[in-house]
């Protein structure tokens, strides 16, 4: 054989090695086998709860619908409007639509009896500033699809007419005041201003409320911050503030009455500046941000890598969305998104019978302490800037699995355009990675029992200037709800100066992380075993009891106490105060045992202290005093706060404690109010920002003798086999399956995000 031949036949030996080894490396030698050619589940439709097209009833408004009030207004008023985008304080603006929500008792007719469909109708808010007594109206718009009628409501709501100091800041007002700061009264300090490191443009600001001390007071501290273009401005603080004073409805008259520098106060900037001048005032100076020395950078370290793990159903989604509803397995419900309050759930069911008729966040407050004036006065409540109107587009595979189902959320408010967020929303099933029920035994017999924790989460998140709340209402194969809020996004800071140190914790060269506490107020509409429910409480003493078989024994056995809460104020439970541990919804009905099929309400919470009652402005965020109140469902007592309540707390619009007047409780029906919260002293570790981890608070529903047995035997996921079986086969193990009908890839669609839009100033 010629050496041509020879090396004719290595070549050809060696192809065919490389083949085989490519061969014996990918398994098969084949792609892996797509996802959506794998089997369906099965039983998915006979588990998966009923779905209605009632549900729409509940619907947000459609951008059609927002653009139809808004002709609607325009045309009928009677007044001139301006876009609320351009309005100045002495035009007239429309500020707010939403959704106006029938009468319980409509809807539960309509959904339950076959009761003619509520009229489809909408809540603005408009803001007349071009009359001889300037105020804020309400009006309900109707009916949908071609508004034909408006109704002035704000007596009827509110008992009084709507003064209009206590409207929210809008736009425009932000525009004109930050103009005012930046070019009229930065030009009176050139020279102070210079030696503080200004170059025209490298400062921004953080506006603080409330505004004032007495009801009708219009003052913002603007706090300066060096501006960031790739990081947080609100850790990088240059210690100067100025208050603003812009109560008068002509802009004109707008000024800045007293200005605050590193520990000292000054009449305005001109003084600051003159006393720099004489030398009297030594300048701080601040080091220049580098990506060395950026403590607020969220700028990965490390080159990121792929392969964190990536969760995924190779059968497809085991829930549905349809619209605004919702079906996993035994549950149904709707969802929809406030502008101003956020996510809210209604008509909750398991097993199509209703658990709850509604599930809504309500508003969040954070209050700041500080040894600098902004942040020593600083109330928040974020329902008046828009915990929903901030929710923003989510990052596919961060804020949500990467194979969530993702939903647009549209708004109007301060246009006459409504604008939609696209991935405002997400929904997905996830693995929990524990048994939601698990035992082995080996006493007797010999066998295994599981269920794997799959849950459905519906989730926003909203972020309201530099803090990010993470909303999760979380759906349990056994029935239990979950309400659940992450915290995280950035601290806010004072510059650091003299005993910074008693207000928080020091965390840059002069940056001081300040001491806060974080509120939020949940809605929990009840509706177990229908709609008249009573409260039943249950805990435990130690009764002393003589042994019977050893009379001179005595021991401390454990006993049930049980009692029913018979008014509103015996439902009132302080922040601080004793609570029983179990606290029930109880329906008149019993279950097998002959128990009240009732719903537990279990809270999860480590809240700071609440403002002293003495405080002027604790009764506009009343609710936060009470971690539980149960009240008598009313339809005029629907949200536990108002969006005017931050610009005039010391008069608030609505007063939570006006709904505890010792009402009758039994057999009614009934709303609890749940407030959650946690206490914040920054650390060093909140740089460059807040971890989800360790601030998490919410509350769980609980069946309580609501079944005759937990409902999860039901579940398609249960898991049994004995040690007479062959556990390793499908027909014993579902999970013995997983090698075959895991082994699969899913079809990832492209990463997409939209959310840059504007720019905000707040």
């Amino acid at each position: 054989m010629n050496l041509k031949a020879v090396l004719t036949l290595l070549a050809v030996a060696l192809v065919t090695i490389l083949a085989l080894v490519c061969v014996l490396l990918s398994g098969t030698g084949k792609s892996p086998e797509s996802c959506s050619s794998q089997p369906k589940h099965g039983n998915l439709k006979s588990n998966m709860a009923q779905q209605s097209d009632k549900g729409s009833v509940f619907a947000d408004l459609t951008p059609e619908e927002f653009s139809a009030t808004v002709d609607y207004l325009k045309k009928n008023l009677d007044t001139k409007l301006v876009s609320a985008a351009d309005a100045k304080p002495t035009e007239n603006c429309i500020y707010y639509v939403d959704v106006k929500y029938p009468p319980k008792q409509q809807v539960v007719d309509y959904l339950d009896r076959g009761g003619e469909k509520p009229k489809r109708e909408a809540l603005a808010v408009v803001f007349f500033g071009d009359q001889e007594e300037p105020n804020i109206t309400e009006y309900v718009v109707g009916p949908f699809p071609n508004p034909s009628y408006h109704r002035d409501i704000t007596l009827e709501k509110f008992n009084e007419k709507l003064p209009y100091h206590r409207r929210p800041v809008i736009g425009k007002e932000y525009v004109d005041a930050y103009d005012l700061v930046y070019q009229k009264e930065f030009s009176t300090a050139p020279q102070f201003l210079k030696a503080l490191g200004y170059d025209g443009s490298n400062f921004a600001a953080l506006t603080t409320v409330p505004r004032g001390f007495q009801s009708g007071d219009r003052s913002t501290w603007f706090v300066l911050f060096l501006k960031m273009l790739e990081s947080c401005f609100a850790v990088q603080p240059v210690g100067l503030e100025l208050l603003l004073d812009h109560k008068s409805l002509d802009v004109s008259k707008w000024k800045v009455t007293k200005v605050f520098y590193n520990g000292a106060y000054f009449s305005n900037m001109a003084e600051l500046e003159k006393q720099f001048n004489a030398g009297e005032v030594e300048v701080i100076e601040i080091q220049k941000v580098t990506a060395d020395n950026d403590i607020g950078s969220m700028n990965p370290k490390v080159t990121p890598q792929p392969g964190a793990p990536l969760q995924f159903n190779p059968g497809g989604n085991r829930y549905t969305v349809q619209k605004n509803q919702v079906t996993f397995q035994s549950w149904s419900f709707t969802y929809g998104m406030n502008a101003n309050s956020g996510l809210r759930l209604f008509d909750i069911r398991f097993n199509n019978e209703r658990i709850a008729y509604e599930i809504s966040t309500q508003e969040a407050i954070a209050l700041y302490g500080s040894n600098a004036p902004g942040g020593m006065i600083t109330r928040y409540m974020d329902g008046s800037f828009g915990i929903g109107r901030f929710s923003f587009e989510l990052v596919m595979g961060v804020d949500c699995p990467y194979l969530a189902t993702y939903i647009d959320a549209s708004h109007l408010l301060e246009s006459e355009t409504p604008e939609t967020t696209k991935n405002a929303i997400c929904i997905f099933e996830q693995n929990l990675g524990v048994p939601l029920r698990r035992h082995y035994s080996n006493m007797h017999s010999m066998y295994y029992g599981g269920l794997a924790s799959t849950v459905l989460i519906v989730r926003t998140v909203s972020t309201l200037i530099n803090y990010d709340y993470v909303w999760d209402f979380i759906f349990y194969q056994n029935g239990v709800i979950e309400a659940k809020i992450h915290a995280t996004g950035y601290i806010s800071s004072s510059f650091y100066f003299a005993d910074g140190k008693e207000y928080g914790s020091r965390v840059g060269e002069h940056t001081l992380g300040t001491l806060h506490t974080h509120f939020i107020n949940y809605k929990v509409d009840l509706d177990v075993g229908g709609i008249h429910n009573s409260i039943m409480t249950q805990d435990m003493k130690f009764d002393p009891f003589n042994i019977p078989w050893e009379p001179e024994a005595k021991i401390q056995r454990p006993k049930v106490v049980r009692s029913v809460l018979e008014t509103e104020n015996q439902a009132a439970f302080e922040l601080h105060s004793k609570v029983p541990r179990y606290i029930h919804f109880s329906s008149n009905a019993t279950n097998k045992w002959g128990h009240p099929r009732s719903y537990r309400v279990q809270i999860v919470s480590f809240a700071g202290d609440y403002l002293p009652e003495e405080s002027p402005v604790e009764k506009a965020m009343g609710w936060a005093r009470y971690k539980l109140s149960v009240t008598k469902r009313k339809d005029e007592e629907g949200e536990s706060s108002s969006i005017y309540n931050q610009n005039d707390p010391w008069n608030p619009t609505v007063t939570f404690s006006d709904f505890i007047n010792n009402e009758d409780i039994q057999n009614q029906d009934l709303v609890a109010w749940i407030t959650v919260g946690f206490l914040h002293i920054p650390h060093s570790e909140d740089l460059p920002n807040t971890a989800t981890t360790g601030n998490a608070v919410g509350f769980f529903l609980r069946p309580y003798n609501y079944f005759d047995i937990d409902p999860s035997v039901n579940s398609p996921d249960g898991v049994f086999f004995h040690s007479k079986q062959n556990y390793e086969s499908c027909e014993s193990n579902p999970i013995a399956c997983l090698p075959e009908t895991a082994s699969c890839a899913p079809k990832m669609p492209p990463f997409t995000y939209k959310g840059f839009k504007n720019l905000v100033n707040l």
